[in-house]
């Protein structure tokens, strides 16, 4: 296989880049400053069509399926955004992976036409809810529960880190809880829709974050939030196996947003290093210096390519394709997702050093872009994971 992006796919990097550059570049670091979540630019992400790109036409999406290259897509636009801020490329990759998907995949016809097209069209966001406070990388330990009772789904518990969740134009959150228990004593885990606004569901303060300061984070709390038997997402006792999807997805889209920020260090390292002059000439000519850019470089292709990869044998898996098996992909996708990350973070340390004690100063963007990248390791499956996970891909019994 090869993994050239089409044409088409560059023009549409383009077109996504001069958004990027237009829109957001000139604002980033004062939205990062004050912790400002731009509701206004995240609609017209959606109006460029970026929260659409693997929805159907009927919903207002773009209607690109697999062979269209619909995933490919939406990995370039989260590059994209994410070059020239991580925080607006992980509420664009949260909007769709996270929000939109699990309801087009899961949901039923109804549920379908009741939330996508606000949320394909940017008008509204949703936020998925997993990660509790004792149940992160253990996520069969959700203590959340959701009981019926005449009805209705009563939820009752608290998740934690959900992004997009807390925001003016957050429309739900899909939520796993705890429906039942199984034969073997295990629990019984479902997905319920809950909509803003349902009493009982609080979204508490935002978080102070380390990074992705202009992204909406926010702990959640249920208290005995009601809610109709229909906003059970899927079959009952699958939210499991859902969820496990989802981050499949997700772990690809996250390193395509680790490309973008590596991508923005070796552009601004190569930048400085030309400029900035030290012993009569440019720092660039310094051996020291410039084989640290130059590995910029090496972890750039290595990860864009990596990246690329996975979401062409994702496309692949959505147009039918029977050569690309779910096995290979979610071994490709904790591939992509460990190295592209960890890589990031490296790149944001070398970006930090060639820039001195500039790179210590909040003026300059690699500060903001330093911040941002450690959570790449931590969301959507640690590091930790993701290597458990490609080693159980090549056979190994590990725990």
């Amino acid at each position: 296989m090869t993994f050239e992006l089409s044409p088409e796919h560059e023009q549409f990097r383009r077109s996504v880049r001069d958004f990027a550059e237009a829109e957001i570049a000139p604002h980033a670091a004062q939205w990062d400053r004050d912790h400002h979540f731009p509701t206004d630019v995240v609609q017209k992400m959606g109006a460029l069509g970026l929260m659409g790109l693997t929805a159907p036409e009927e919903f207002g999406g773009a209607g690109m399926a697999g062979e269209d290259g619909g995933f490919t897509s939406l990995c370039i636009a989260i590059e994209e955004i994410g070059r020239v801020d991580q925080s607006m490329g992980i509420t664009l990759e949260a909007a769709v992976g996270l929000g939109i998907n699990p309801i087009l995949t899961f949901g039923t016809d109804e549920q379908k036409k009741t939330w996508l097209p606000d949320l394909v069209s940017g008008d509204a966001i949703a936020g998925f809810g997993l990660t509790e406070p004792g149940a992160g990388s253990d996520a069969g330990a959700t203590k959340t529960k959701a009981v019926l009772d005449d009805g209705e789904w009563v939820v009752n518990g608290a998740k934690q880190f959900i992004t997009n969740s807390g925001s003016s134009i957050t429309s739900l959150v899909t939520v796993t809880a705890r429906t039942g228990e199984r034969a073997d004593g295990r629990p019984e885990i479902s997905t319920i829709i809950v909509p803003s606004g349902t009493p009982g569901f609080t979204a508490e303060k935002a978080y102070d974050k380390l990074g992705w300061h202009a992204s909406d984070t926010h702990p959640l709390s249920f208290d005995d939030a009601r809610v109709p038997e229909a906003n059970l997402l899927g079959e009952r006792g699958r939210g499991y196996a859902q969820f496990l999807a989802t981050l499949d997805d997700g772990r690809v889209a996250i390193a395509a947003l680790a490309v973008g920020c590596i991508q923005a260090c070796l552009d601004m390292s190569v930048q400085y290093a030309g400029e900035r002059q030290t012993f009569g000439g440019p720092i660039g000519r310094k051996q020291g210096l410039a084989f640290q850019v130059s590995d910029l470089q090496v972890m750039l292709d290595a990860s864009r390519l990596l990246t690329y990869k996975a979401a062409a044998m994702k496309d692949a898996m959505d147009a039918g394709s029977s050569s690309v098996s779910t096995a290979a992909f979610k071994q490709a996708a904790a591939v992509a997702k460990l190295y592209a990350t960890e890589s990031a973070v490296t790149a944001t340390r070398i970006a930090t050093q060639v820039f001195g004690g500039y790179g210590f100063m909040e003026e300059y963007p690699v500060v903001r872009f330093y911040r941002d990248a450690k959570v790449l390791e931590i969301g959507e499956g640690t590091s930790e994971v993701q290597r458990m996970l490609i080693a159980r891909g090549l056979g190994l019994p590990v725990e």
